[in-house]
């Protein structure tokens, strides 16, 4: 059934009554994710569409809908603190899509975390989405996906949609589908994921996408080498980025050697990571691996 979604993930949207949280949320709940309460302080007692109580606290949504999942829309001053109320109210999972959480916050949240029982997803990310389970929580286009069993992992959410419509395109269904984010600091890597990937038994295949800046995708390209028992297309964009300028994405910067498109594709390369071209080669190349393993 893919990776940390299931059909008893229960959701609680934080910033359910604002502009951003109220659009995703409907979203969500149309493509059939449980999603069973707000969270806005001061605005607790109300019920969201007729049908999902919003509550003042994440302990009480916790408590009272038995909430097991955060996806956060809070502006980026108050992120921080919206993944902070979730981890010490003893949600195990959440996905802060909110862009432009300053990178000082981030680094008391890393540490904040760390050793607590708690994943964190994001931030600046589209979230994730098993489509099996029919659960979605974040704002990647729902009616693009469909069931299968080729896992997506990827630090763009642009490039994930992508991803996802290509291989659905060719008939190929997802087992799950997660933005990690893009941000210089986020919550959980791609050797996490690819991790949980090479474990699930509904996943054959992973189609992995990474970007230049940071080190991760050097990581990954370790972990695939030792670890892994399934194979991955990796596609690294970013190629003809200049160094020192910053690409989309806040990480999304050369800063060094290892930064570079060239060094993470060699890297996947030796490890033995079958190398996606361009963009528009994502769903013709996992078609080919998927063919190849018959």
């Amino acid at each position: 059934m893919g990776i940390l979604l299931n059909q008893d993930s229960r959701i609680m949207v934080q910033g359910i009554t604002g502009k951003e949280g109220s659009f995703h949320a409907r979203a969500c709940m149309a493509y059939g994710t449980k999603v069973v309460a707000g969270v806005t302080p001061g605005k607790g007692g109300q019920l969201f569409d007729d049908e999902v109580p919003v509550y003042d606290s994440v302990a009480e949504a916790v408590a009272r809908a038995g909430a097991n999942v955060s996806l956060i829309f809070v502006p980026p001053p108050f992120a921080a603190d919206a993944i902070a109320e979730s981890v010490d109210a003893g949600v195990p999972l959440i996905a802060c899509i909110t862009e432009g959480v300053p990178v000082q916050d981030m680094v008391k949240v890393a540490r904040y975390i760390e050793n607590k029982p708690v994943r964190l997803i994001g931030p600046n990310c589209p979230g994730m989405i098993n489509p099996g389970a029919q659960c979605k929580v974040g704002i990647m286009p729902g009616a693009i996906h469909m069931p299968g069993r080729v896992g997506v992992v990827s630090r763009s959410g642009t490039l994930t949609y992508e991803a996802v419509g290509q291989l659905t395109a060719l008939g190929i269904g997802q087992s799950s589908c997660v933005g990690i984010g893009g941000d210089p600091i986020i919550g959980t890597s791609f050797v996490e994921i690819l991790g949980l990937y090479n474990d699930d038994p509904d996943t054959d295949m992973v189609v992995f996408i990474g970007e230049i800046g940071g080190n991760m995708e050097q990581e990954a390209a370790a972990f695939i080498g030792e670890k892994m028992n399934k194979p991955v297309c990796a596609l690294i964009v970013g190629a003809t980025a200049p160094p020192g300028k910053r690409m989309g994405h806040a990480g999304a910067i050369i800063t060094g050697e290892s930064a570079t498109a060239a060094s993470k594709v060699k890297a996947l390369r030796e490890a033995g990571a079958t190398i996606i071209p361009t963009p528009a080669d994502i769903g013709v190349t996992a078609q080919q691996m998927l063919q190849a393993m018959g």
